[in-house]
């Protein structure tokens, strides 16, 4: 094979891979953000699970990257590992999709179908137009690829240590195995290599025997990406990526054992070779989900048993509110009280977390914190809108005061969140510089949040059970934490002259301390509306001071 040979495959490969992407996202476009819609709310069973990854997966044209998204959505607590399993089996019946458009052979139309979609693409005014026109030049790259590859192939029907060694293949199905895993592992495309091993075939060196084993270790190589995809992801996700692996391994262990059937029933599908491997791909995954998928808690059990531990799940929706206890609003209010609070524990739970991530940085630590900070906007956002509708219904002066302070409160709880995320964004900042900080400052920290710690703790319970006494100890213990903020201020002021302090480090530590005052005047806005009293009182007694 010439070096020209070379170059023209490793062109057509490039112009395959780059026209199925164009196509997919194309597609994925035009779609909008449905497909992820769809994953989410149509999984609610296994065999739902498979259709719709088996249609996402045709339409974005990547099996990895529908079990990527599934890995995502997995990480994200919005889907559990039983429906994960029905999408990802589906997503490799999808897949095939382009084995089968390839069999048909619509090269001779691939460079007009660029030109159209060039023109599609740059004269459409409308982007749903304009995504038509990428659909449309995907296609034709796909295809004019394809005829590349086809071209570039050629001559190796005529070399005859090629062809020897190609038929080891089909004398030794593992090496096909391998190699047809090692191939797609590298080009993170399963479909690409399925694409040379039909252009192989076209040229008269492979045939159904030799491409079999090829084509099983594609499957199992293009579980290479969701595998990447699952570092830095929960428990949980990572058990949804080697769900994928564990699918295709175990199906290409079936057919491996009943190989001799396999090419025996895929032979009688059709007598072109190319048409034979984009039918026994198909085959291979439609028959794999059918076996499979009945044992699929058995695989659930499988992957838990391999990748050990309880996986840390943060509880997202509300709990406690219910739309119709509106028509009861005594209880109502009672329950939106709970929630509230509920909220305001997770968003101090939060902030607690981010503190230990500054100390000891841990970026799946920080993953989850961000989960957490997200579930307690969802929930301030359920919960106003409850209350507004609460709002709406007769009730007492006593209520509708409380319905205020409650709102107000949410707003409190939901700001704690914030100054959470504020210091995780100091503590990736440290990290990312290799700040240094003294023990002295470390320990001031450690003590100011542990302070701000308890008295938000103790506002959040005061304000569930309406405890005016612990109101009255709250505010105390907040004049206290902004004396505290005095003296850690007055101390690092002390470091710079110093020197005993780096001036960037300095600047993070004097950021966390005002975020912990602030989380303090929060715990203080709690015990006011316990009290019933105006909280700017805070201000005038300041200015008599």
């Amino acid at each position: 094979m010439s070096l020209d040979s070379i170059f023209t495959l490793f062109g057509g490969l490039g112009l395959f891979i780059y026209g199925m992407k164009l196509m997919g996202e194309g597609l994925e476009r035009a779609a909008g953000d449905r497909l992820k819609y769809l994953l989410e709310l149509l999984t609610r069973n296994r065999v739902m699970g498979v259709l719709v990854g088996a249609l996402v997966t045709s339409i974005i044209q990547s099996s990895s990257a529908t079990t990527v998204m599934v890995v995502g959505l997995v990480n994200a607590g919005l889907m559990d590992l039983m429906q994960a399993i029905g999408v990802i089996m589906g997503a490799n019946i999808g897949t095939t999709m382009t084995a089968q458009l390839i069999a048909f052979k619509f090269t001779k139309i691939a460079l007009p179908a660029v030109g159209l979609g060039v023109a599609v693409h740059l004269f459409a005014k409308h982007k749903t137009q304009k995504f038509i026109g990428q659909i449309i030049l995907g296609f034709g790259l796909l295809f004019f690829g394809m005829q590349t590859m086809e071209v570039a192939l050629k001559p190796l029907a005529k070399m005859p240590e090629f062809i020897s060694f190609m038929a080891n293949f089909g004398k030794t199905p593992l090496l096909g195995v391998v190699a047809g895993f090692l191939t797609t592992g590298i080009i993170q495309s399963s479909s690409a290599t399925i694409g040379i091993l039909q252009a192989l075939a076209d040229q008269g060196v492979v045939n159904i025997s030799i491409a079999l084993p090829i084509l099983f270790g594609d499957n199992i190589g293009t579980c290479v990406t969701a595998l990447l995809s699952s570092i830095g992801t929960n428990i949980t996700a990572k058990r949804a990526a080697l769900l994928h692996l564990m699918f295709n391994i175990i199906g290409t262990v079936i057919f491996l054992l009943a190989l001799p059937v396999v090419q025996v029933a895929v032979s009688y599908t059709s007598s072109n070779p190319v048409r034979q491997i984009a039918n026994a791909h198909t085959f291979f995954n439609v028959t794999n989900t059918i076996i499979q998928l009945p044992f699929a808690f058995l695989l659930v059990k499988l992957v838990t048993y391999i990748i050990p531990g309880a996986p840390e799940i943060v509880e997202r929706g509300t709990k406690y509110i219910d739309d119709r206890l509106l028509e009861t609003p005594p209880i109502a209010v009672a329950q939106a009280k709970k929630e509230i609070c509920r909220m305001g524990s997770l968003a101090l739970e939060t902030l607690a977390d981010t503190m230990n991530i500054f100390l000891y940085y841990n970026e799946q630590k920080a993953r989850i914190a961000r989960e957490k900070e997200s579930v307690v906007n969802e929930l301030a956002r359920l919960t106003t809108r409850y209350l507004a509708l609460l709002s709406r219904m007769p009730l007492s002066t006593d209520e509708s005061k409380q319905i205020t302070y409650m709102i107000n409160a949410i707003n409190d709880m939901e700001r704690v969140g914030d100054h959470a995320m504020n210091i995780l964004e100091l503590a990736e900042y440290k990290e990312e510089h290799r700040l240094p900080f003294s023990n002295e400052a470390i320990r001031e920290l450690v003590e100011m949040s542990s302070k701000v710690n308890e008295t938000f703790q103790m506002a959040i319970d005061a304000f569930l059970a309406g405890d005016k006494s612990a109101a009255g100890t709250i505010i105390v213990k907040e004049e206290e934490i902004d004396s505290m903020e005095n003296t850690l201020r007055s101390h690092h002021i002390k470091r710079l002259n110093e020197g005993t302090c780096n001036p960037s480090s300095g600047v993070i530590f004097l950021d966390i301390v005002n975020n912990l005052e602030r989380v303090g005047d929060h715990a203080f806005n709690l015990a006011t509306y316990i009290l019933n009293i105006d909280k700017n009182f805070k201000d005038f007694s300041r200015t008599g001071k």
